[in-house]
């Protein structure tokens, strides 16, 4: 059994990055040797020294939807005031979704709520949703007044900052909490790995002769769900779904064959290759949800280096970084982190481990 506390660890609140590098190449990559355990600090776009022609780097194309949204009861001035974060399409009629709700006890089944502007008032159109019932897992399904939905999120809905930036979104967000790369909606947070390239170095890895390809795995809310469990084994992992395309599979596949290495940028792109993955790392193409947990003493298949950003203390994302070195070299290498100052979480700084 594999005792939660071992991955705890203590954080100051100061190096908790709430707002992105001024410019999205402009972090600190702490680069960790994973057999040996040391570690160097360079600038993100050292990140090229560190890959080869024949390597593939592969990352997470998910889109963060602009799914957090209030509304007033009745559309009254005085209504209750209700919020909702999207998470996915409900089956069997495009105007309906599955969502988070609050407050849940307010939301009986037939509640109407009217959407407001991002500025806090009442639309003018009425544009709306109504409550169809509370799901199984706590989660409410819901009706808009138009199946246009994108529509609504364009007009009405703000991106879902992480909880623990404790501030609301501003306009900067709306590029900044998204890759370069982000072509396919579904996710409610982004896959922060990969917010550090910029065009250029994705041009300047090609150039070089670095394969890049490209999967979907829509980041679930359950991404932030904290592991309360005593032991690992008795927490209960999210499903999210993935698409692995042939041509990313046959990428990272011919990048083996020929004695080369793959990158996995981000957590969520490691759950998709490992949920992909045989017993001797051969990928096959596939399309599904998965509820993969990796935690030590699992060694990583799919992969031969990670990219991740730094991650909250008894989490299942630094559960699985210490996949990929033991939980006690990433562990020290979360200390000298701290004490050269970098940034951590979302908008922080990253970690190669190589």
């Amino acid at each position: 059994m594999l005792a939660t506390r071992l991955f705890d660890y203590d954080l100051p609140d100061e190096l908790i990055a709430r707002y992105p590098a001024e410019k999205r190449d402009g972090s600190r990559m702490m680069v960790l040797d994973r057999a040996t355990g040391v570690v160097e600090i360079h600038p993100f776009g050292d990140i090229l020294h560190f890959l080869n022609p024949g390597d593939a780097l592969i990352c997470n194309n998910t889109k963060v939807l602009r799914g957090r949204m209030f509304g007033r009861k009745d559309g009254r001035e005085d209504g209750a005031k209700f919020e909702i974060l999207l998470l996915e399409p409900a089956a069997g009629d495009p105007a309906e979704w599955n969502v988070m709700l609050k407050p849940g006890k307010r939301a009986d089944a037939g509640v109407t709520v009217v959407l407001l502007t991002r500025e806090g008032k009442l639309n003018a159109e009425g544009e709306s949703f109504t409550v169809v019932g509370r799901n199984p897992d706590d989660t409410f399904r819901i009706r808009f007044s138009t199946a246009d939905t994108a529509r609504l999120e364009a007009r009405y809905g703000h991106i879902p900052l992480p909880p623990y930036l404790r501030r609301e979104d501003e306009p900067e967000d709306a590029e900044r909490y998204q890759t370069v790369y982000a072509s396919v909606p579904g996710a409610v947070a982004a896959p922060t790995a990969g917010l550090h390239f910029t065009p250029e170095i994705l041009q300047a890895a090609r150039d070089r002769g670095v394969g890049v390809g490209e999967l979907t795995l829509h980041v679930g809310a359950g991404t932030f769900k904290p592991v309360s469990s005593e032991f690992a084994e008795g927490h209960a992992m999210h499903y999210e779904d993935f698409v692995l395309p042939p041509e990313t599979a046959e990428l990272a596949n011919r990048a083996r064959r020929t004695g080369h290495k793959v990158l996995a940028v981000g957590t969520t792109t490691v759950r998709v290759l490992e949920s992909c993955c045989d017993e001797h790392g051969v990928l096959t193409p596939r399309r599904g949800r998965t509820n993969i947990f990796l935690y030590p003493p699992r060694v990583p298949l799919g992969e031969d280096m990670l990219l991740t950003n730094f991650h909250l203390p008894c989490s299942t994302l630094l559960m699985l970084v210490s996949c990929f070195a033991s939980r006690e070299k990433v562990l020290a290498a979360y200390e000298t982190a701290k004490s050269a100052g970098m940034r951590f979480y979302s908008y922080g700084d990253c970690m190669l481990l190589k």
